[in-house]
């Protein structure tokens, strides 16, 4: 018997009776408010796909026995639509998202689907509430695809039932009121991720036990936990963010844009890919190297000391970059240069320009700006 494969020419649009107002831009908290509508398909290793449903955004039903809840069968994705400056509404990249996902669900045993399909689900999703998208720089619609195990059973084995869901939250800006540098804890007493494990793949599980070393890290007075592997101290991510430092060498004046490669052990961040090409195509290859390699904590402690550390920053679909400041390490405090006056590195802001303006139709970049819909 042939599955069902996930096809969007067949979904099914229940609107609501009471569909909402848009809040003002300054009552947007990130992740507290919700569009009127949410996506829903089953799957079954039966029958494969069901029929997609668009619906009134709604409480789920599930077993209590169900897989989601005992072992962590559940994988999400974090992306973004933008109102452009030309009124159209745009996804950012989203062929990436669809990739990570598949990679994520084909670890932990949960299905996979064709990728398009579901860009274009999600689409739908968008346009029927596309007069909840925000206006203004820096307003978005956070996406928050979702597929978990829902097969009722207290045993550990393959899920034979899935549902893949997706829900909308009209967001703000990062830093409403500007850049705000932060505070690491270098961290070795917990690990994030490591060789062969999941640390490369959007899985809940990976989260919840990172809470608990942030909030030791914020009884020092850090905001976030810099994480790191391995005898040498490698640095992988920032709190939930893949990590950018940048050298500069005394004798040469040639800068170094340094991020850990993707070995299997950090996420594959979408923000984090985008940065890369952009410094591979508007950075003067004289004057800069652009390297996917591990650096140890040692190695910026000693830049920092010789100074040769010229700034450093997280990367994420949520603030597309978060300026660092300064991390604690050992008793001691490596500080991290800013712009006179700002809370930001001079690439760190000069990044978050590049995308911003490809995401809000200021400047057109390949296919990574996807039209939704046009509101002319």
């Amino acid at each position: 018997m042939t599955l069902a494969p996930l096809d969007a020419s067949k979904v099914e649009i229940t609107s609501t009776d009471h569909p909402s107002a848009p809040k003002p831009n300054d009552q947007l908290v990130f992740g507290k408010s919700f569009t009127d509508h949410m996506l829903t398909v089953e799957w079954t290793a039966e029958k494969g796909w069901d029929i997609p449903e668009i619906k009134p955004y709604q409480n789920l039903s599930l077993d209590p026995s169900s897989f989601v809840f005992h072992y962590a069968f559940e994988l999400f994705e974090g992306m973004k639509a933008y109102r452009t400056v030309d009124n159209k509404i745009t996804m950012f990249r989203p062929n990436k998202n669809m990739e990570r996902m598949n990679k994520s669900a084909q670890r932990i045993c949960l299905p996979t689907f064709d990728p398009e399909e579901l860009i274009s689900l999600i689409g739908r999703l968008i346009q029927q509430d596309k007069h909840l998208i925000p206006e203004g720089k820096g307003y978005s619609l956070y996406i928050r695809p979702t597929l978990i195990g829902t097969t009722a059973s207290l045993g550990v084995s393959t899920p034979d039932k899935a549902l893949l869901y997706v829900i909308c939250s009209p967001v703000g800006p990062y830093y409403k009121t500007g850049f705000k540098a932060v505070k690491l804890e270098a961290t070795d007493y917990a690990t994030r991720a490591w060789p062969g494990g999941c640390g490369d793949k959007k899985l809940g599980a990976n989260y919840a036990p990172c809470v608990l070393p942030q909030l030791q890290a914020a009884s020092r007075g850090y905001q976030q936990n810099l994480w790191l592997f391995g005898p040498d101290n490698n640095i992988t991510e920032v709190g939930t963010m893949n990590a950018f430092f940048v050298f500069k060498k005394k004798d040469t004046g040639k800068k170094e844009l340094v991020t850990a490669p993707l070995d299997g052990t950090i996420l594959e961040g979408v923000t984090r890919d985008s940065i890369i090409n952009l410094a591979k195509e508007r950075l003067d290859s004289n004057e800069w190297i652009i390297s996917e390699r591990y650096c140890t904590i040692n190695e910026v402690a000693e830049k920092s000391r010789c100074g040769e550390l010229v700034e450093a920053f997280g990367s994420g679909t949520a603030a597309i970059v978060s300026p660092i400041k300064e991390i604690g390490w050992k008793g001691e405090q490596i500080n991290i240069p800013l712009l006179p006056g700002e809370q930001t590195g001079p690439l760190t802001k000069e990044v978050a320009e590049w995308i911003n303006q490809i995401q809000y139709g200021e400047v057109e970049h390949g296919n990574w700006s996807r039209v939704i819909t046009d509101l002319n």
